[in-house]
């Protein structure tokens, strides 16, 4: 499964949940990047955000056999880190993402916006 397309299920997985703001970033153009596209959205409650994680999960496992290489701030539930290597999810309370702007810090990425 290529990167794009893994991108795209989490996407889903993310729609499952009601995420909302769901932004792919493309990051292949730009250099000495670690990852070739960050998948965003954010969520209004820390309850949400753990159902969208879970929902990632599962699509994710369904559609590739395959599980996050590294997974970050389940526990305190106010920014969800999902590390696939090649794509990263980022799950956010509305105010964090406010906070730390990944959309500007990466304002080189072609940015897809997915209307919900």
């Amino acid at each position: 499964m290529t990167a794009e397309e893994l991108s795209k299920v989490i996407v889903k997985g993310m729609e499952e949940k009601k995420a909302s703001d769901i932004v792919v970033m493309d990051l292949r153009e730009i250099k000495s990047t670690v990852t070739d596209f960050f998948v965003i959205c954010s969520g209004s409650s820390d309850t949400q955000l753990e159902a969208i994680s879970n929902s990632i999960e599962e699509e994710v496992l369904k559609a590739n056999k395959e599980s996050p290489w590294r997974s970050e701030g389940k526990t305190n539930r106010q920014w969800i880190l999902m590390d696939y290597v090649n794509v990263v999810a980022h799950i956010f309370m509305k105010d964090k993402r406010e906070f730390y702007q990944l959309e500007e810090l990466w304002g080189d990425a072609k940015v897809t916006k997915i209307s919900t």
